[in-house]
C-alpha cells in the first residue's frame, strides 16, 4: 500500500477432520491426524550410531501414541470452544485399530530350544498395548503340506504357552485346519513344526485364527458397559463398510483401547488410516 504499512494479514487456523481449529505451527501438523489409527505407526525403536539398536533397548522411549495426542486435543477443544462433545471425543481413551498379521508367541524354553541356551528376545518394535514388542527373532514355520512361512516374527516378551496366529489364507496355504480360537485357547487345535537358526521344535497344538478382539482398560469396559469375556461390535465404515458382531472384549488395568482384527478381515473391511471405526456394545 503506497505511503503506509500494509494492511495485517488474518491468521488461519488449520483445521483437524471435525472441522475444530488446531493449534499453530509445526504442533498443528503433528496433530492433525486421522482419528482412528493403525499399527504401523506404533513407537519404533531407533539404533544408536554403531551400536545394536532395540536389542539393547529394555523398555519403549516414553513417547505418547499419536492417537492419544489427538485424542486429549481434541477432547481440551471441545471443552474451551464449548461445543457438544461427540461420543468418540467422550471416550476415556482414544479408540486404535490394528491390523494383526501372522505372529508367533513363546515360552522361553521354546525360545531356547530354537535359538540356543540363555537366549533372550530382543525388541525390534514396540507395540501399542505397553511392555509388548515386536522382537527381531523370527522362526520358520513348516506346515502338514511340507509349505513353509519364513520369518514368522515373535511377539514378547515370552509368554507361558506357545501360540501361532494365522490369518485364514495362511492357514490354507500351509494346509492347517486352524480353528477360530481366543487367544490363550488352544485346546484342540493343530501343532506345528517351527525351525530356528539353534534347532526344530514341534508343537502339539497352538496352530489358531485369533478372534476379533478388543482390549480395554477398565475405565473404557465401564464407559461401554462390558465385563471381560463379552461381546461388542466394531462398526467400520468406508467403501467396504462392515460391522463384527463378535469382537471378544478383554479387560485389565494394564490395557490400552484398542482392536486387533487379522490380515484377512483387515483387507475385507479395507482398514486404513483415513477408514472410521466405532466400537457399540
Amino acid at each position: 500500500m503506497p505511503g503506509g504499512s500494509p494492511p495485517p494479514r488474518s491468521r488461519r487456523w488449520p483445521l483437524g477432520a471435525d472441522g475444530l481449529p488446531l493449534a499453530a505451527g509445526r504442533t498443528a501438523k503433528r496433530i492433525c491426524l486421522p482419528s482412528y489409527m493403525i499399527g504401523i505407526d506404533h513407537i519404533q525403536c531407533q539404533p544408536p550410531r554403531g551400536g545394536r539398536p532395540a536389542s539393547m533397548m529394555l523398555s519403549p522411549t516414553v513417547v505418547p501414541h499419536r492417537a492419544e495426542i489427538e485424542h486429549a486435543v481434541r477432547r481440551l477443544l471441545y471443552e474451551r470452544l464449548q461445543r457438544p462433545m461427540p461420543r468418540a471425543a467422550r471416550l476415556p481413551h482414544p479408540l486404535v485399530a490394528n491390523v494383526s498379521a501372522r505372529h508367533c508367541h513363546l515360552t522361553p524354553r521354546a525360545v531356547a530350544a530354537l535359538f540356543g541356551a540363555g537366549h533372550e528376545l530382543h525388541p525390534q518394535k514396540w507395540l501399542y498395548q505397553e511392555g509388548q514388542y515386536a522382537a527381531e527373532e523370527c522362526v520358520t514355520l513348516i506346515g502338514p503340506r511340507s509349505r513353509v512361512i519364513s520369518n514368522l516374527r515373535i511377539l514378547g516378551p515370552c509368554r507361558d504357552l506357545n501360540q501361532v496366529e494365522l490369518a485364514f489364507t495362511d492357514a490354507l496355504a500351509l494346509g492347517f485346519e486352524a480353528p477360530v480360537h481366543n487367544s490363550g485357547d488352544i485346546r484342540g487345535t493343530p501343532g506345528c513344526m517351527l525351525m530356528g537358526p539353534a534347532g526344530f521344535l514341534e508343537l502339539p497344538e497352538g496352530v489358531i485364527r485369533a478372534a476379533p478382539h478388543v482390549h480395554l482398560h477398565p475405565d473404557d469396559a465401564a464407559f461401554y458397559g462390558v465385563a471381560s469375556g463379552a461381546y461388542l461390535h466394531l462398526r467400520v465404515g468406508g467403501a467396504c463398510a462392515m460391522t463384527f458382531d463378535r469382537v471378544l472384549a478383554r479387560v485389565s488395568p494394564a490395557f490400552k483401547l484398542e482392536v486387533h482384527i487379522d490380515t484377512d478381515e483387515g483387507n475385507a473391511c479395507g482398514l486404513a488410516p483415513d477408514v472410521p471405526c466405532e466400537l457399540l456394545p
